[in-house]
Parts: C-alpha cells; sequence; structure tokens
C-alpha cells in the first residue's frame, strides 16, 4: 500500500513540473547557452593544458554537456523541494505532513525522483543532444556503461536529496533558511564538480573534495560514464562510494526529523 503511495507522490511531483511548459523551455534554452559558454572555456583551458584532470578534450567536453544535463535534475544550483518544506515549517503547514499517514522523508524523497526524472527527460536531453552534435563528445557505446551510468546518476540524486533535506529540516530551528541555501548552493556548485572537475585539484586538497558526499551528485556519474570505472566490477567502488554516503546522510536526515518532531518551533503557527 505504501509501496502505492509513494510511486503516486513520484508521479505527481514529475506531472507537477511538467505542467510548466514555458519555464522547462527557458531551462533548456539557459542550459544550452551556458554549456556552449563553459564548453568553449575549457576548450581554451585544455588547449592550454592537455590532460588535465586525466581527461583529453573529448571527454572535458563531455563532462561540460553531461553535466548541463544533470544540472537542474540534481538541484545542483538551487531549487528543489527543500525551499518549499523550510516555507512549510516557517508557516506552520509542515504539521499537515507530519499528520499524514506516511514517512516524511519518504514523502519527499519520491516527489523529489519524480520532479528529477522530469527534469532529466525535460531539461537534460536537448542541452547533451545539442552538445554533441557541436563537439567531439567521448559518449560510450557501451549499453552496459549507459546502464551503470543511469545506476551511478540515481544513486547521486538521492545523495543530493539527502543532503537538502538535512538543510530542510534546518528551519525548525534557523526557522529562515535562506541564508543556509545560499552557503550549500556555492559549496555545491564548487564540490560536485560543476565549476570544473574534482580531478583537476591536486594533493591532498584533491583527495579531500573527491572523498566528500558531493562528489557523489556529479563528479562520479561522469567518471562512470566517461570509463573511468570501466566494466561492472570496476565502476563497483564508485557506486559503493555512493551507497554509503546516501545511507549515512539518509541516516542523518532520520535523526535529524526524530529531533524536530519532538521540539517543534514554528514562527507564526
Amino acid at each position: 500500500m505504501h509501496l502505492r503511495l509513494y510511486l503516486a507522490v513520484a508521479a505527481g511531483g514529475f506531472r507537477r513540473y511538467a505542467t510548466y511548459g514555458t519555464a522547462t523551455a527557458a531551462g533548456v534554452f539557459t542550459n544550452t547557452v551556458f554549456g556552449f559558454i563553459v564548453a568553449y572555456t575549457y576548450i581554451a583551458l585544455w588547449e592550454q593544458r592537455p590532460g588535465l584532470g586525466g581527461y583529453d578534450m573529448a571527454q572535458a567536453l563531455t563532462f561540460v554537456w553531461v553535466s548541463q544535463a544533470l544540472l537542474a535534475a540534481g538541484a545542483l544550483i538551487g531549487g528543489g523541494f527543500h525551499e518549499e518544506v523550510q516555507e512549510r515549517i516557517r508557516t506552520g503547514d509542515i504539521a499537515v505532513d507530519l499528520y499524514r499517514p506516511a514517512d516524511l522523508q519518504v514523502w519527499w524523497l519520491a516527489a523529489d525522483l519524480g520532479r528529477a526524472a522530469f527534469q532529466l527527460a525535460g531539461r537534460g536531453v536537448v542541452p547533451l543532444v545539442a552538445g554533441a552534435l557541436a563537439f567531439p563528445l567521448a559518449l560510450p557505446a557501451d549499453p552496459v556503461r549507459w546502464l551503470l551510468f543511469l545506476m551511478s546518476v540515481t544513486l547521486g540524486l538521492v545523495v543530493g536529496f539527502a543532503l537538502r533535506y538535512l538543510l530542510a529540516l534546518a528551519a525548525f530551528w534557523l526557522l529562515d533558511g535562506s541564508g543556509l541555501n545560499l552557503v550549500a548552493t556555492v559549496v555545491s556548485i564548487f564540490f560536485s564538480g560543476m565549476l570544473l572537475p574534482l580531478t583537476v585539484f591536486p594533493g591532498a586538497f584533491g583527495e579531500l573534495v573527491r572523498a566528500l558526499p558531493w562528489a557523489a551528485m556529479l563528479q562520479v556519474p561522469l567518471d562512470v560514464l566517461l570509463g573511468e570505472h570501466a566494466g561492472a566490477g570496476g565502476a563497483a567502488p564508485a557506486l559503493g562510494f555512493q551507497v554509503l554516503w546516501a545511507v549515512v546522510l539518509l541516516g542523518c536526515g532520520r535523526l535529524l526529523q526524530s529531533a524536530a518532531t519532538r521540539k517543534v518551533v514554528v514562527q507564526g503557527g
């Protein structure tokens, strides 16, 4: 029964964002234009530093365009459910959510995965196709690698949700999460690899950023796609890294949710 409920919630999340046709078209245009800007920036950088980060030119350009395809789905520059939850906490409407015969965390996970599925299809495909037509990309022909990539993307979406769920629940104590959201967006942009692949950072700092949970959102799926973890056995450590962070962060969310529901502080409600 609960499984059907959460599937319905996910489908509702998909349909909700599918109704915003104009916003989706504007997002596709923005992602595509920004993709060209970043692609030419990468071309200039890789011409000066061939093999930077362990990628050749085609791989670097693939990194750009697949990142643009995942940008909205992963809510890497803001948006997503957590701002809505924060507002519901501020107004007191979160009480309605807590009275539902469903788990709060799983409910919002299902809704966010539905949103991400639409964003991946609605805003991800066109920029990637545009990039593939304009530049020589290193997209694999092996269907197994695409399957591993989709698994990695799904795990990355769960890790991203878990991080944003912690942001959402922080509003029980902060009441206004706008400042925290801004900091979280900057951190996500830098540590996910959206600005530059995390492999370009050398030494201990590079090892640190590649071990943080934000790497699981973008860097790891891209490396799986690019064959840095070739084959099912080779991809297992990368997928395991994502599973580990998903379990840890979802577990932290459970603990914070339990603390929040024991002591609810609602502004104005």
